[in-house]
């Protein structure tokens, strides 16, 4: 499955967001985290998610693995890009 594949499925990049502080949550934790989300749409995420990598489940709940937070560096990276890329629209007459 191709990257943008996988994190272009809706509420991926919420579910990923939402492990990136610790401590890991439980299922249900991560389902309250993400407000209006499905326990089916959030086991499909976790599975596709866990399949490729990115999440593991461990005993205290899921967390990211390494390549999990190195793919969430990357995407930090990109949300600074459009913060600068909205500031610059912002300030357009």
């Amino acid at each position: 499955m191709a990257l943008f594949d996988l994190l272009g499925r809706r509420w991926a990049l919420r579910v990923l967001w939402e492990l990136r502080e610790t401590p890991a949550p439980t299922f249900r934790d991560l389902q309250a985290r993400c407000g209006g989300l499905s326990s089916s749409v959030l086991t499909d995420r976790l599975a596709e998610l866990s399949e490729a990598q990115i999440v593991h489940r461990g005993d205290a709940g899921y967390a990211l693995t390494a390549d999990g937070k190195d793919l969430l560096k990357s995407l930090l990276a990109m949300e600074k890009w459009s913060e600068q890329w909205a500031a610059r629209l912002a300030s357009l007459p």
